[in-house]
């Protein structure tokens, strides 16, 4: 039953982002796909698996312990911590503490995660900057 209510929960918000993405604003300067377009996919993603959620739950769902769900919260923390940041210290240097810290939480020693953290925000940049020619938050060092 646990599995419903939380695809339920899961459907529910999927539907909200749904109708907030329609009152997205277009402007005339933006980027072929617009800004509509990415979170409606996310919206959609959600929805479909909240219906398989729904329709075919975990018979014998596992809950996490308390200590998954404070590794949950940290991880949500640094992720709102990310989205403030972005705009003040910039893409790059938001972006390799980030996922320094999501390297970390998924099993990399400090070492790898300093690393990956580095090599993502450098390689998502210059995909994005470069390849694609999107604009990306810049920070006090330009980048």
């Amino acid at each position: 039953m646990s599995d419903r209510i939380f695809g339920g929960t899961v459907l529910a918000v999927a539907l909200l982002m749904m109708w907030a993405t329609t009152l997205i604003e277009e402007s005339f300067i933006q980027d072929p796909l617009g800004p509509k377009a990415f979170p409606m996919v996310i919206a959609v993603v959600m929805a479909i698996a909240a219906v398989v959620m729904i329709i075919k739950p975990d018979a014998n769902p596992e809950w996490p312990t308390l200590r998954k769900n404070l590794e949950l919260v940290a991880t949500v923390g640094v992720l709102v911590a990310y989205a403030q940041l972005l705009p003040i210290a910039g893409f790059v240097v938001s972006t390799i503490f980030a996922t320094g810290f999501l390297c970390w939480r998924l099993g990399a020693s400090p070492r790898q995660s300093v690393q990956g953290g580095v090599l993502i925000a450098i390689g998502i940049y210059g995909l994005f900057q470069h390849v694609l020619g999107l604009n990306l938050a810049r920070g006090p060092w330009g980048f």
